[in-house]
């Protein structure tokens, strides 16, 4: 593996010109526009994640494809598409290469975000921008372990003599680097959350490409720095009413994290299976001629078919739930009903993604390991994205569901 960089003060993106953005009307133009980038995006996939080379011609393809609007609802002139369809986008291009298809999760949660807490100018404006391809990436959460969990830290919007100031040190802001907006939590001057949609031009935001995890090492996750960043008010969302109502944004977000790990399993077996097939030579007690007719294999395979199709109809049907659900007023009961239901998805997508990578070696035998095959990438995107938030706390948040008929908490992880 080659060393990382030097954490460095990093490139941006250009603005695209709106003509050249297609304009993705429905669902199914959606899904065949996702399966046409995937077979460009996975042919170098393996050298992207070696020589950690950022994807940057591949989102400005991604972003002229219309795949950035998909979820704009089409009363603002976007395809409003389902979640079972935002979902499968996600496997599709996750099994292409699971760093380029992580990148839009933010993106894609920030929109469910702006639909369910932004003003009516807000919304307009915002997906307007959209539409004419710009993309959106979190400014994440504080990475200190002496600032306690994620929501007990943020950066601080005050008044100033000459408007709102933005202060703060942000991290896993994956996304950041290829925005051109880069929306963030801050507690303003009562306290309370808000989510500041700062410009990525804008004087004193600095960010840094200092992301060095073992696994998804393009998604660039690194810090973005807000240093007396001026903030408009009107780019200004009031976050701290998705605690007060319930709303579908969680479990939304959740719903493309279960999807990134989804695709990660299908290209871990894919590989797998065409290893077998090429490379493998059969065992010497197995008394066939190839790999792929040895009993133990062909079983081991069909073990995590198995696996992978379950959790595959497990995340349509939380996406479907969803879509039941949402858009719209949501009880409490049904906001749970969401988030339990993703919850069933994203341990199962986990449980797969991490087996099938791992599995994965065990099927193709030993020259799997040759650093040429570049293998090794699926269990290290698997253990660093499953890690996103832990699945013990889904079999928990189940668990206690069912038994105790507790309701989930409601925040960006459930």
């Amino acid at each position: 593996m080659s060393p990382m960089p030097a954490p460095t003060a990093a490139r941006r993106p250009r603005r695209p010109d709106p003509a050249t953005i297609h304009r993705i009307a429905d669902d199914a133009q959606a899904l065949e526009v996702a399966r046409h980038l995937a077979v460009d995006f996975a042919r170098e996939a393996a050298a992207r994640d070696r020589e950690r080379r950022l994807p940057w011609d591949e989102l400005e393809r991604w972003s002229q494809s219309g795949l950035g609007g998909i979820t704009v609802p089409r009363e603002h002139g976007g395809a409003g598409v389902s979640h079972a369809t935002l979902a499968e986008v996600t496997v599709i291009t996750c099994a292409a290469d699971p760093a380029l298809g992580q990148i839009p999760q933010n993106h894609y949660a920030l929109l469910a975000v702006l639909r369910e807490t932004g003003s009516a100018e807000q919304q307009r404006r915002f997906y307007a921008e959209v539409l004419a391809g710009l993309r959106l990436g979190n400014g994440g959460p504080e990475r200190k372990a002496s600032s306690g969990t994620v929501l007990a830290s943020a950066p601080r919007l005050a008044a100033h003599a000459d408007g709102l100031r933005l202060d703060g040190h942000r991290y896993y802001s994956t996304g950041a680097l290829f925005a051109h907006r880069i929306p963030t939590r801050a507690i303003d001057a009562e306290g309370r959350p808000v989510q500041a949609w700062v410009p990525f031009d804008a004087p004193g935001l600095t960010v840094i490409d200092d992301w060095d995890a073992l696994g998804q090492r393009t998604t660039a996750s690194g810090s973005v720095v807000f240093d007396g960043v001026r903030v408009d008010p009107a780019d200004v969302l009031p976050v701290w009413q998705l605690a007060q109502r319930p709303g579908i944004t969680g479990p939304t977000s959740q719903l493309i994290q279960a999807a990134i790990d989804q695709g990660i399993a299908q290209a871990a077996l894919d590989d797998a299976m065409a290893f077998v097939r090429e490379r493998s030579r059969p065992w010497i007690d197995a008394g066939v001629e190839r790999a792929s007719d040895d009993p133990y294999v062909i079983a081991g395979v069909g073990r995590l078919q198995i696996a992978l199709h379950a959790a595959h109809e497990v995340l349509l049907e939380a996406a479907a739930t969803l879509d039941e659900i949402g858009p719209g007023p949501v009880s409490a009961e049904e906001s749970a009903r969401a988030s339990v239901a993703v919850a069933h998805a994203k341990v199962l997508t986990t449980r797969i993604a991490l087996d099938a990578a791992e599995t994965l070696f065990e099927l193709a035998g030993a020259s799997a390991t040759r650093a040429a095959h570049a293998l090794d990438r699926h269990w290290r995107n698997a253990r660093t994205h499953t890690l996103h938030d832990p699945v013990r706390w889904k079999t928990h948040l189940i668990g206690n569901h069912v038994l105790n008929a507790v309701l989930p908490a409601r925040h960006a992880w459930n």
